[in-house]
């Protein structure tokens, strides 16, 4: 069955969707939980980021399903699953609903200083760009409701794969 990544900056809707998904009793999973991904200094870099657990993520994604399985996350080292994906979905919003967003949500801390709105910009100059050339489905979440985008993607779950057998650069 299939595998479905969903990315994108924070503020786009990763995790609402999700959580929409798990209402409909779909399996669908966030990332952004210490048991999923940690925060690491990569060769390079001077500030600590996050990436995926390699070996949980290879064997959460290797478990056979007859259901469509839907996974999210936005972390440096994602384009090493790409292949075991059918299909990389980009969320993505217009700059001032993300900052919107991220500033009034409850759910996640993330984004409320002045300091973080500065990183997600960063983030939207420098890392959406990279998301984009891996993705095969962009989603511009700011245009449909949350349940939209949900019905969206399990529509896409019927679709032909894109990602099998690729792999990012």
């Amino acid at each position: 069955m299939k595998n479905i990544l969903i990315t994108g900056m924070s503020g786009t809707g990763k995790s609402t969707v999700i959580e929409l998904l798990r209402a409909r009793g779909l399996e669908a999973m966030d990332t952004d939980m210490d048991e999923w991904s940690e925060y690491v200094v990569l060769p390079g870099e001077t500030e600590p980021g996050r990436v995926w657990r390699e070996d949980k993520v290879h064997g959460l994604l290797a478990v056979p399903r007859t259901r469509p399985f839907f996974l999210s996350g936005c972390v440096s080292n994602q384009g090493k699953f790409y292949p075991q994906f059918d299909h990389v979905v980009l969320f993505v919003a217009p700059t001032p609903v993300i900052l919107e967003r991220v500033r009034t949500r409850t759910n996640n801390p993330y984004g409320k200083t002045a300091a973080e709105q500065r990183e997600i910009l960063d983030y939207i100059a420098t890392v959406e760009p990279l998301l984009r050339r891996g993705a095969d489905v962009e989603i511009n979440t700011a245009d449909l409701s949350a349940r939209d985008v949900a019905d969206q993607l399990v529509t896409l779950a019927q679709r032909p794969s894109f990602h099998q057998g690729v792999t990012a650069s």
